[in-house]
């Protein structure tokens, strides 16, 4: 059957009970895309008797795509050309008028009917209905940009994490660009010359990104670049990035193409949008769309990043802001947690040291006398030794603690970690009549962070554990591979926690503690969060608490650009 490209004529004014005023009616009030559009089709098919109706937009490949119909099925093909602005005129059997959005042609509305062919005047009304819907579409959009907005506001005000607040705005993105590849922030380390990815939501699936944490390199013409404040756009073109417009800025493109570090088998970037994020003290990171299709994006989606870009700087001022506090109440925490441990061990140390004074002063005694035989300096220098070792082990591992030299990221070990700290708690367990269960997995996979906050972690957590056993219990602690996790279980046999403290217990300076601060949780929290990873606390009173961490490992080897 042949069919009729739609051209750029139109009448300005719809005559009274034509498809555009009954569409003026029909459409009040309607607040979805999806919705306007069946509405639309419905009554465009019943209007002209049409045996079915569609609407079709470019596919990813660069051919036709229905993506809404009504009526029989379409079995006509829908012209790629026409979707593009180029298509010819052709005889009237199957008709299509264009239908924009977002500041360009965003698809076409489209009827087919065997019995007769279309009126010309029907083409010319299809038209007038077309633009009709296109207003319509494109008042819903502003809508919902001024509802995700506001929505982003309100979250801005609730005092979101950092992270949090990043992928309410890539979802809000989502939703207002519908790109078809995915969005991303970065966060820039000028001392480390790179960029990290902070969040991305993909837009094929709903999983957590594999990607989150990866650096890349930075150039520094790129980071000059970003000062500029400008937003770029790119598209791929036979293999190669090229820049909108006449500058080419195909390093920026380049430097973000995330095939390099993406999962294999993941569809290719093809189109992109780079938008500085800059603050007054220069460039803070990189706002990311991409999509699949060159040409998908435009300077609509880019003004409508831009648009959106204040939040995302907001979010990153406040993640440098959190970062820095959260890493001055970690030494605060620390120098806190030497002092308790000092007060704690002192006890015992003195002790030992109490009763190794005596034993030499005897062996002193004996010597002089002749009195000292092998097997009794065997037996006394043999209790000296234990007791320096003991000394040695526990101020060895609050030496290594109150450094805190461990700041470095990169794959650290979770059983050296609590190797180290029960160094430091031992001897008060054993002092205190507490058990000490250990079960760690042989082939431990390393985790992605800092040695020390996974020390500082593992310390608080068996601390807190040894508090709640003033008279005597069991400490289990479990070092275990989960699948791509570890997962560390801290369980006592203490006095539990009351439920109506169960909410407040991760709080800053909440505690229940004569002599606590209130930090030691929340230093918990903060540094699983920073690991990206999972803490959950199950309690019950009188019968003992369970902390079950869960961390994402660093077994598989580093993907280009990964930090190690």
């Amino acid at each position: 059957m042949s069919r009729l490209s739609i051209d750029s004529e139109t009448e300005a004014e719809a005559p009274a009970g034509s498809l555009s005023a009954d569409l003026v009616v029909n459409l009040q009030g309607v607040g979805d895309v999806d919705k306007a559009l069946k509405i639309a089709l419905r009554a465009a098919r019943r209007r002209f008797g049409a045996d079915s109706s569609c609407v079709a937009r470019l596919a990813a490949d660069g051919g036709a795509e229905i993506v809404l119909r009504d009526g029989a099925p379409w079995s006509e093909p829908v012209p790629a050309d026409a979707l593009r602005g180029q298509g010819p005129r052709l005889p009237l059997a199957t008709i299509f008028a264009a239908l924009e959005r977002r500041g360009r042609r965003w698809g076409l509305i489209g009827l087919a009917r065997q019995r007769r062919p279309f009126e010309r005047s029907a083409l010319r009304e299809l038209k007038r209905a077309a633009q009709t819907l296109s207003r319509f579409m494109q008042e819903i959009d502003r809508q919902r940009i001024a509802d995700v907005r506001s929505r982003i506001d309100r979250k801005l005000m609730e005092q979101l994490r950092p992270e949090d607040l990043f992928y309410q705005t890539l979802h809000g993105l989502r939703g207002l660009i519908h790109y078809s590849h995915s969005a991303a922030i970065l966060v820039l380390d000028r001392d480390a010359g790179t960029v990290t990815l902070a969040a991305e939501q993909i837009a094929w699936h709903k999983g957590k990104s594999a990607r989150v944490g990866h650096a890349v390199p930075i150039a520094a013409e790129t980071v000059a670049l970003l000062e500029r404040g400008e937003v770029h756009g790119f598209d791929r073109v036979e293999g190669a990035w090229r820049g909108w417009g006449t500058s080419d800025r195909a390093t920026l493109a380049q430097m973000l193409d995330f095939e390099s570090i993406g999962s294999s088998g993941s569809p290719r970037e093809c189109s992109m949008i780079c938008a500085p994020l800059t603050g007054r003290r220069g460039a803070h990171g990189v706002l990311k769309i991409a999509a699949r299709r060159p040409g998908e994006l435009g300077s609509y989606e880019a003004d409508l990043v831009n648009a959106f870009l204040p939040h995302v700087t907001v979010a990153m001022r406040n993640l440098r802001r959190t970062a820095h506090l959260e890493r001055r109440i970690i030494e605060a925490e620390k120098k806190h947690a030497v002092a308790d441990l000092a007060r704690g061990v002192s006890h015992d140390v003195n002790n030992a040291m109490g009763a190794l004074i005596p034993l030499v002063q005897q062996m002193i005694v004996d010597a002089k006398k002749g009195a000292t035989t092998t097997d009794t300096l065997l037996q006394d220098l043999a209790q000296i030794e234990t007791v320096l070792r003991t000394s040695r082990r526990i101020f060895g591992g609050m030496l290594a603690f109150a450094r805190g030299n461990a700041r470095h990221r990169g794959r650290c070990d979770l059983a050296q970690a609590l190797q180290s700290s029960l160094a430091i708690i031992d001897v008060g367990l054993r002092n205190r009549r507490i058990a000490l269960e250990l079960e760690v997995d042989d082939e431990l996979p390393p985790v992605h962070g800092a040695q020390g906050d996974l020390e500082q972690l593992l310390l608080n957590l068996a601390a807190n554990a040894r508090d709640a056993m003033a008279e005597g219990g069991r400490l289990r602690i479990v070092l275990r591979s989960a699948g791509d996790r570890v997962e560390l279980i801290v369980t006592d046999s203490g006095s539990g926690i009351a439920p109506e403290l169960m909410e407040r217990i991760e709080e800053p300076f909440f505690t229940t503690k004569p002599d606590g601060n209130g930090l030691g949780l929340s230093i918990c929290r903060s540094i699983v969060w920073g690991m990206r990873g999972e803490l959950a606390i199950e309690s019950c009173p009188g019968h003992g608490t369970t902390v079950s961490v869960r961390l994402p490992s660093s077994a598989a080897p580093s993907e280009p650009g990964e930090p190690t």
